[in-house]
């Protein structure tokens, strides 16, 4: 199941996803929220993984938050610049690393499109397909959420969700 949320931090999942560069850093943003909620033990688990390959992931526990990790995609480098194929990278990088762990729910924010200026609809269109693609070898998720800013974004992701629910 594909479905849209609106707060990472609160979401029903066992895990979340932070959109990250390939060092690790937390700033502001989805990343920002995560640490303020959680902690700053997630950004020092994370940072000491780092750094790694744009498209790649790793996982921190979860800090005072109610998940049992954190999954760390890191869908740019330090130039803060994204592409279409980073974005599906990381996103099958991160569900592989929920698919790992035996998760069954994992929540994502929109990557690339905060600091990263990535279009809201391409990145929709590119995350939820991946998903949606990446699916049919999961042996362990079933559920994805996607957890989105603002009603417009929430608004787009939506729409494709359900496009992609109803092929």
């Amino acid at each position: 199941m594909i479905s849209p949320c609106t707060t990472i931090t609160k979401v029903k999942t066992e895990a979340i996803v932070n959109a990250a560069d390939n060092h690790f850093w937390m700033g502001s943003g989805v990343a920002g929220a995560i640490k303020a909620a959680g902690g700053t033990v997630i950004e020092e688990e994370a940072m000491a993984q780092g750094p790694v390959m744009p498209g790649k992931a790793v996982y921190t526990g979860a800090g005072n938050l109610p998940f049992k990790c954190v999954i760390h995609g890191a869908v740019m480098g330090q130039g803060l610049h994204t592409t279409n194929t980073l974005i599906r990278q990381t996103t099958i990088a991160c569900l592989n690393i929920a698919d790992k762990l035996k998760l069954k729910s994992v929540a994502f924010p929109a990557f690339g499109t905060g600091v990263g200026g990535f279009p809201l609809k391409a990145c929709a269109n590119l995350m939820v397909n991946a998903v949606r693609t990446w699916g049919d070898l999961a042996k362990h998720v079933t559920e994805v959420q996607f957890c989105l800013y603002d009603d417009l974004a929430y608004g787009i992701f939506k729409k494709v969700v359900d496009q992609v629910n109803e092929s």
